[in-house]
């Protein structure tokens, strides 16, 4: 069977049994113990753990919050380049420069979408408009009818939180909720949403599974991200909806986020500027690259399905919902923060100005995911080397701002 451009779709699967009926895009997603076009008998033999096909074939239109954000830009162009319908929403605050999300939208080329002007929804849009706007959220939940929505929208930063800890309350927990009440009541059963490493805190076991204690947040941001967890959780056990949270590990690459240390540690580099490194440049990151992050979640859109329990399965006598589930993404192959500046300035060809200071406030001593779990489910492990990762990210940099 032979595969043209307007087939490659998701997956389209009847059964298990008609393993030839079968439609995938070959080029996005390589599934090297995977052949989908073996034949039934050949299928027990498999070393993959097999999806629920029967909900692949319905997951084509998809709502991503936060699309004018770094990891929400990245994402919006791999799911599109993959056939999926996609409609993004941001509210373009300023708490990074605005223009920089303007850009980014730009090079998605995603249209304004309002039904009052069209009857048609484009196959990628953008809508103005913020998770604090519960009646323009479920206005646009009813309009769209998406089958998987994708909430990156939150307030960032750690060390933003302590001095502007009341726009974490307003954006991750109020707004979370928003998104997922509104969701839940236009009926929409497949949620993923960003949470965060943070939600670890000072753990004392290393590297960090899952599975681990996540009691004591450091921060005002980790806290709202458990509470994400948390409210994700209930929202599974009463309403049968299937939510998975992605903890991310430090996530660097081209259209970054301003904020983060990879980014101002370029510019101040380039411009002749000192950098602060707290704890001397002792922490320890788990930096993980963009592509990573995208390609762990394109290949988890697709097999979803498995992570619904039975239908015979009792989840109001269990202790924790079947529906809810957690993923660390990250490298897993943590730095210290000096050896990271000392690779940046070997990409940059320039020595940087280093100004080694005290433990800043709400900051962890260090981070390493995890990534089993994830691993045994979607067969992929992220392994963009760090050098690699911020070679790309300096090539963006130079371009744009050059």
């Amino acid at each position: 069977m032979s595969l043209s451009p307007l087939s490659l779709r998701p997956v389209y699967v009847c059964d298990y049994a008609l393993a030839s009926f079968w439609t995938f895009d070959f080029q996005t997603f390589d599934f090297p113990t995977f052949d989908f076009r073996l034949s039934t008998s050949r299928l027990s033999t498999l070393d993959f753990r097999l999806p629920d096909f029967r909900l692949i074939s319905s997951m084509k239109k998809i709502l991503i919050t936060g699309a004018a954000g770094f990891i929400g830009y990245h994402l919006s162009q791999r799911l599109l380049k993959d056939g999926y319908r996609i409609c993004g929403i941001d509210n373009l605050n300023d708490y990074y420069d605005p223009t920089l999300k303007q850009a980014r939208l730009d090079h998605l080329q995603l249209s304004t979408f309002d039904r009052s002007t069209s009857s048609t929804t484009p196959r990628q849009a953008f809508r103005l408009l913020d998770l604090q706007d519960f009646d323009g959220l479920t206005k646009l939940l009813t309009e769209i009818q998406p089958d998987l929505v994708i909430n990156l929208a939150a307030q960032a930063g750690v060390r933003y939180s302590l001095e502007h800890p009341r726009a974490y309350i307003q954006g991750n927990i109020d707004g979370f909720f928003n998104i997922l009440e509104a969701s839940k009541q236009q009926g929409v059963q497949n949620f993923i949403y960003a949470s965060s490493s943070s939600v670890y805190g000072n753990n004392a076991k290393s590297p960090f599974a899952e599975t681990d204690r996540v009691d004591y947040p450091v921060s005002l941001y980790a806290a709202t991200k458990k509470s994400n967890e948390l409210i994700a959780h209930t929202y599974s056990h009463l309403y049968q909806m299937t939510t998975v949270g992605l903890r991310f590990f430090t996530v660097y690459g081209p259209w970054g986020r301003p904020d983060m240390a990879y980014y101002f540690f370029t510019k101040a580099i380039l411009a002749g500027e000192p950098i602060r490194l707290f704890n001397q440049g002792l922490n320890l990151r788990d930096y993980t690259y963009i592509d990573d992050i995208v390609e762990s979640i394109a290949r988890m859109i697709p097999t979803m399905g498995a992570l619904k329990p039975d239908s015979d399965f009792d989840q109001y006598q269990a202790t924790r919902s079947p529906f809810h589930h957690i993923f660390n993404i990250g490298g897993s192959q943590p730095v210290p923060v000096l050896e990271f500046v000392q690779t940046l300035e070997d990409v940059l060809g320039k020595k940087a100005c280093k100004e080694l200071v005290d433990f800043q406030p709400g900051d962890v001593f260090s981070t390493q995911a995890d990534t089993q779990a994830l691993e045994s489910f979607i067969n992929f492990k992220p392994g963009i080397s760090l050098k690699e990762g911020l070679a790309e990210f300096v090539k963006w940099y130079r371009s744009y701002y050059e």
